[in-house]
């Protein structure tokens, strides 16, 4: 079996963020930044965690799980877990 394409990936990541925060456009998702995006609070945090680590199959480090403060770093923070994302 192939494992996902990076673009597969991305899409993965942007429904996650969807499912999590309540965003469905996919550019306020791409620009989506911790309690700046409307719905992306403490709360919303968790559940996005859980939603990425459940998708991908991985246990978010405690500092990563602090540090993931946007779209953007939730993407650079799943590449060092050798998650492979479109750039």
């Amino acid at each position: 079996m192939n494992s996902p394409s990076a673009i597969d990936n991305l899409q993965k990541l942007i429904d996650a963020f969807s499912r999590s925060i309540d965003v469905d456009q996919r550019d306020d998702i791409l620009r989506a930044q911790y309690r700046q995006t409307k719905g992306w609070d403490s709360v919303a945090h968790m559940r996005l965690v859980g939603e990425i680590e459940a998708e991908f199959d991985v246990m978010l480090d405690t500092d990563d799980v602090i540090a993931m403060s946007s779209f953007d770093k939730a993407r650079q923070i799943l590449t060092r877990y050798d998650v492979q994302l479109e750039s």
